[in-house]
């Protein structure tokens, strides 16, 4: 009887269901799957006009979470785990993941680790902590995957460099980009920040040539994308070589650089690491902030100093709408100031931050409250590698012909 039924009307309906009962009506008959292959209809469903009450909950979270061994220099990965938490307050409710991408031989690492999410997207790469080339957009949801071709800077044509990676969408042309910002260390005279873009929707990557601002990247920048921007802290530096902070963005749609400001940062010379996320009501970006050695920057600044300051850029792109949210010091931790230390990862619907808390070599997952300065333990541990981002389901890929099935 469903047949009898107008074509658009047959579409609502459709729209209204989950990804995994689309996948199943995919096979009910060629029509239904003709239809929920169009491309059209995958964007539909991923940007409803309607909030339906059982349409994507945009309230998930991805984890990944690896644990390992270490033996002399190298570092064995081992029980890759995904995992798809509903953001809710005690992080209990949660599916894993299958992850059926094994290493290849001609992998250089064995560590896939989360370049971003985007629209139910993931982008993995496995270019840390070695100089390897491979990069994966993966849509878990589909069971479907992309392996990207190896990019045009390599250590073999280009000597030492630090690279960070960026993925976003671009709105203009629909189409999601993978951008690697490049500071190459092998040059006589200077060190050239360079960059190249891949486009899903080409298969290709394509040189941007070099970065303006001049600036030197860290191979541990994190990427932020809000607003159809990526963003990464980077440092900068003067003639006389003093050095000090900014955010290097990248416009998808315009395929231009620029820059924000960072927060009035008194010790630009010191080492600081920088992490940017995006802001808890998802609409700008937040900067977590604390020093790469804390040993070193108390022997240098004295206990009083902060070891964690989180800031949120209140009204995007406006430099003066910087707030500084919290700021913690080891000595504020009830557990002792000398084994703790807090990495933020994101922030939570609720407005707490997930971070990772470490005391000496054990590392846990907890959700930070910024107004009582206090964390809860949510009951997740022993791993040596953590990333969370957030996630929906979609349909994204599964027009693609060329793209891998598991």
């Amino acid at each position: 009887m469903i047949h009898s039924f107008p074509e658009e009307i047959i579409q609502e309906i459709l729209h209204r269901l989950s990804v995994k009962s689309l996948i199943k009506c995919t096979s009910v008959c060629k029509a239904w799957r003709s239809m929920i292959i169009n491309q059209s209809f995958i964007h539909a469903h991923l940007n409803p006009t309607v909030d339906f009450a059982n349409q994507n909950d945009t309230d998930l979270l991805l984890l990944h979470r690896i644990s390992g061994s270490c033996s002399c220099s190298l570092t064995y990965y081992q029980n890759k785990v995904f995992a798809v938490h509903h953001n809710n307050q005690a992080f209990d409710v949660y599916s894993k993941i299958e992850f059926p991408i094994a290493p290849k031989k001609n992998y250089g690492n064995s560590h896939l680790h989360v370049v971003g999410t985007c629209d139910g997207l993931i982008c993995l790469a496995d270019d840390v902590p070695s100089y390897a080339y491979n990069f994966i957009i993966w849509n878990p949801a589909i069971k479907k995957s992309v392996t990207l071709p190896k990019p045009g800077i390599t250590f073999w044509k280009h000597g030492g460099y630090n690279a960070s990676i960026g993925f976003g969408f671009d709105a203009t042309t629909n189409d999601y980009k993978v951008v690697r910002v490049v500071t190459l260390l092998d040059e006589d005279d200077e060190t050239p920040t360079v960059a190249e873009v891949y486009s899903l929707a080409t298969g290709t990557w394509r040189s941007l040539g070099c970065v303006s601002p001049a600036c030197l990247i860290d191979e541990a920048a994190s990427s932020a994308f809000v607003n159809g921007v990526l963003h990464w802290p980077v440092a900068r530096q003067t003639a006389v070589g003093f050095s000090y902070y900014i955010i290097l963005t990248f416009d998808l749609g315009k395929e231009v650089f620029s820059q924000i400001p960072m927060p009035k940062i008194i010790l630009c010379n010191f080492k600081l690491a920088l992490q940017l996320s995006v802001s808890d009501n998802r609409k700008s970006i937040a900067l977590f902030m604390r020093p790469y050695n804390c040993e070193d920057f108390y022997k240098d600044y004295g206990r009083e100093y902060s070891v964690l300051d989180i800031w949120v850029m209140k009204e995007y792109g406006r430099e003066k709408s910087w707030t500084k949210l919290i700021t913690l010091s080891l000595i504020t931790q009830p557990q002792g100031p000398e084994t703790i230390f807090l990495s933020p990862l994101c922030f939570r619907k609720s407005g707490e931050v997930l971070s990772v808390l470490r005391e000496k070599e054990r590392r846990e997952l907890v959700s930070l409250d910024l107004v009582s300065k206090q964390f809860k333990r949510l009951g997740i541990s022993g791993f040596k590698y953590c990333t969370v981002d957030f996630y929906k389901e979609s349909l994204l890929l599964l027009d693609k012909s060329d793209a891998e099935s598991y």
